[in-house]
């Protein structure tokens, strides 16, 4: 603790609320009080808490710190400024600009020191516990007795909507049920919202709530209070086993004397009036974005950071003399690097699938390609929510994590879609490991927005999707996907693979581990599915996302593009429609991004511009492939939910047979 006293800690703090209510201001847009609110908070934990270093933001064992409710975002951005990282007073200026460092809401990758997108409330909270569990995982995987190179903690601060959000209670929940002591979270008690007092739509008992989750709660705790945070800051780290919520009661908009402690200063700027009026209040006498020298310089963590990772980069040097193997695998994973071997062994595995055919499902394709693989990439870290004998995500290797025993490379979610998406997201900004996860394709929909946050932030996050059309069958319309491929593949940043048979599938794994830029959508079958033989050239351009199968002499006269299960039944389209001496090109495409990101002369030769009789053939929404086929082309798809009924009946029924693809290409070319 600072040897401060209590009114210059609170000028300290000011220097928060100042910068934030003047950026604010000056954008004329965003949420000032939230960051004066929770401005003695912050200068506690950062100021005496947090081990970080403002000039290697990416150090290994810094504790991480997530603005859950991000609309406050110039609280962060004016504590990286204010602690010396590359965040200048002009960037502040600049808040809510084009093209600037300090966006509305805090965004990965814009300013140095931000952790992670925020903004969709909870998941900043959920993304936290994510790096916790990636925390407490290295830490059983890499630390040896006398040599702890992994010890770090992950502060989050949240708001009533963090709260209120349903991802929260999934997230916190497992929190509990996993014992993530180096997780605290501060719950901002302000009591207010967009529409007013939540008083009126929030009345849980979050102490209690929170108990019952099975964390270490600090309730009422004086937000305002320097003492108070920095005691229960110590409380919370002293608790090894079980995750931290301190219940900090707050004033929203803290310093301003006439809109304090209401909505009015939420989510708009305070004024020039109101703002020379808290400065008054707050005996703040320096101007719009002026820092006094001794302010700054008793703010300033450099010298203290670089310090606190010089100590760290001896005990590592210690580490590496005693276990150099160990050493040399942690700087792998931390950078995400693949091992030296990674491409040699999976060519060959991949040639291996295809000189050895089996007709299975592709979900059972995926699980073979995760026990070949497993054994290269020790970073794999599964899971699946509550789907693991469906959705054949573990293997041989395979070991679920337990609060008592981090040293597995599996998480059983539970019923958590929404969560174990954003969760694997905060895995995957924490690094160490490639994290994947699992439900049916129609469950997507509750983590929608968690896909979009990883396609957002260009971050890996592997989803398995099995289940993947009304070829799910009996359980009826509420378990087929109809529409979840279309918009999976509309959302940018997203490559979404469907492949026809095992070899595609391993195709499709290896490419989403090595992708590192963003999120991937692997959608595999429930029925088994033919292997299509290929020479070695096809088999090379799978990875391209879409290339020639089968084809004729000369120019086609007809295209049958497919994927998934739908190539076996356009294969034997092409076989009928060949044989009556029509000349038929078949194209999988099980990965339209990746087609669509080739060249234009590959492009061209797998669908060449002048031939326009051409037929999608998919059992999901119909209207995606107008793009392939043009509108003087075919599509046979869905356009109305499914029915509850055997699948076969199911395919026949909305038209997925030979006989349909064969009349549909005959109608088209006569």
């Amino acid at each position: 603790m600072s040897s401060r006293n209590a009114n210059s800690r609170k000028e300290l703090a000011n220097a928060i609320r100042a910068l934030s209510m003047d950026g604010v201001q000056q954008a004329n847009s965003g949420h000032p009080g939230a960051p004066m609110g929770m401005a003695d908070i912050a200068e506690v934990l950062w100021r005496s808490h947090m081990n970080h270093n403002p000039q290697n933001p990416q150090w290994a064992d810094r504790d991480r710190f997530i603005l859950s409710n991000g609309h406050g975002s110039m609280l962060i951005y004016s504590l990286l400024h204010l602690t010396g990282y590359d965040l200048s007073i002009s960037d502040l200026k600049n808040f809510r600009q084009l093209h600037s460092k300090t966006p509305g809401h805090p965004e990965y990758g814009y300013a140095p020191g931000i952790e992670t997108t925020t903004g969709p409330l909870g998941q900043g909270l959920t993304n936290a516990v994510g790096m916790a569990i990636a925390e407490k995982a290295m830490a059983d995987q890499f630390n040896r007795d006398g040599h702890k190179v992994v010890d770090h903690h992950t502060y989050t601060f949240l708001g009533d909507g963090c709260m209120m959000e349903g991802i929260s209670h999934e997230a916190s929940s497992l929190a509990g049920t996993l014992g993530l002591g180096k997780l605290v979270a501060f719950w901002d008690d302000n009591g207010i919202s967009i529409d007013g007092k939540v008083e009126g739509w929030f009345t849980d008992d979050t102490p209690k709530r929170f108990e019952a989750y099975g964390w270490h709660v600090i309730p009422a705790v004086d937000g305002h209070d320097a003492d108070a945070i920095n005691a229960a800051i110590e409380a919370a780290k002293a608790e090894t086993g079980k995750p931290t919520l301190i219940c900090a009661k707050t004033i929203i908009g803290f310093g301003s004397p006439n809109k304090a402690g209401t909505h009015d200063c939420h989510g708009a700027p305070l004024g020039a009036e109101e703002i020379a009026a808290a400065r008054e209040f707050l005996g703040w006498n320096h101007g719009p974005f002026e820092i006094p020298t001794d302010i700054a310089a008793e703010w300033d963590a450099k010298e203290a950071g670089s310090a606190k990772e010089s100590a760290w980069d001896e005990k590592f040097a210690a580490y590496a003399a005693a276990h150099p193997a160990l050493a040399a695998e942690f700087k792998r994973r931390t950078v995400g690097d693949l091992p030296a071997n990674w491409e040699a062994e999976t060519s060959k595995i991949i040639a291996d699938l295809q000189a050895n055919p089996a007709n299975i499902a592709s979900r059972k394709a995926s699980q073979n390609a995760l026990e070949a693989f497993g054994k290269l990439v020790p970073e794999f870290m599964g899971g699946s929510a509550d789907l693991a004998p469906s959705n054949l995500t573990m293997w041989s290797g395979s070991k679920a994590l337990e609060a008592g025993d981090f040293s597995g490379n599996y998480i059983h979610y539970g019923v958590r879609e929404f969560a174990m998406t954003a969760i694997i997201n905060g895995m995957a900004l924490h690094g160490g490991f490639v994290p994947y996860g699992a439900t049916f394709l129609m469950f997507m929909e509750y983590a929608r927005n968690a896909m979009r946050m990883a396609a957002l932030m260009k971050i890996q996050n592997i989803q398995v999707y099995t289940h993947d059309s009304i070829g799910l069958g009996e359980d009826g319309p509420t378990h087929q996907p109809v529409e979840q491929i279309a918009s999976l593949r509309l959302t940018p940043n997203m490559s979404t693979w469907r492949p026809c048979d095992q070899v595609e599938s391993a195709v499709a794994w290896k490419l989403a581990i090595e992708r590192k830029d963003g999120p991937t959508a692997l959608i595999f079958s429930r029925q088994n599915l033919a292997q299509q033989p290929r020479t070695d050239a096809q088999v090379a351009n799978i990875a391209k996302g879409g290339y020639i199968l089968k084809d004729c002499e000369g120019k086609p006269e007809l295209i049958l593009i497919a994927t998934g299960s739908e190539v076996e039944l356009v294969t034997e389209a092409y076989a009928q429609l060949t044989a009556e001496g029509r000349k038929v090109r078949v194209v999988s495409m099980p990965a339209t991004d990746t087609y669509d990101k080739q060249d234009a002369a590959y492009r061209e030769s797998v669908l060449p511009s002048d031939v326009t009789a051409r037929i999608a053939v998919e059992a999901g929404i119909a209207d995606f492939w107008y793009k392939y086929v043009g509108f003087d082309g075919r599509i046979i798809g869905m356009t109305t939910f499914g029915e509850s009924a055997p699948a076969g009946e199911l395919f026949k029924m909305f038209g997925f047979t030979v006989e349909n693809v064969v009349d549909t290409a005959k109608e088209l070319l006569a």
